[in-house]
């Protein structure tokens, strides 16, 4: 995966459950970007109208814990998150993210170096973090090649057919 993802850092502690990235009356909703309007809603009801495209969610341990929803990491990204970067991911929400097409990275240091507000550059084929308000760097775990794969392709149902059209 290559390419550099820049945005400003919103920031969440820790266990960040489905219900909070995404309220469960909002399921009904057909499409990312109506899943997105109502993204990190009881946390902020203006998160999703404050957030640029672009933007990147900084979360402390076990981000997405809870029911096991794909509509959470399909709410990110409709309300326009590029990645998340974390200290851990509950198990579920760390493979749905990534059966969505939802880059997330697991870096301790940055999260607890970064703060609200801080201007990200994220270098995903490397995994270097680079935090541009307060010059620091970081470096997130890499990626498994598959996985890498996988948020290239825009998800696994895209991953599935670009590889049947291969044949």
């Amino acid at each position: 995966m290559s390419g550099v993802l820049k945005g400003s850092a919103w920031t969440f502690g820790r266990d960040v459950d489905t219900d909070l990235i995404i309220p469960a009356r909002y399921l009904n909703m057909k499409t990312a970007e109506e899943l997105g309007q109502y993204c990190m809603y009881d946390a902020d009801p203006e998160f999703s109208k404050k957030i640029t495209p672009g933007d990147i969610v900084v979360a402390k341990e076990n981000f997405g814990c809870g029911s096991s929803r794909e509509h959470a990491p399909i709410a990110l990204k409709g309300a326009g998150v590029s990645v998340v970067i974390a200290k851990s991911f509950a198990r579920i929400f760390y493979r749905n993210a990534f059966n969505t097409g939802l880059p997330i990275l697991v870096a301790p240091d940055a999260v607890d170096g970064i703060t609200e507000g801080d201007e990200l550059e994220v270098d995903m084929s490397t995994g270097e973090i680079r935090d541009l308000t307060s010059q620091k760097t970081y470096k997130a775990e890499p990626l498994p090649p598959f996985m890498r794969e996988l948020v290239e392709a825009g998800g696994l149902l895209p991953y599935l057919k670009k590889r049947a059209a291969a044949k």
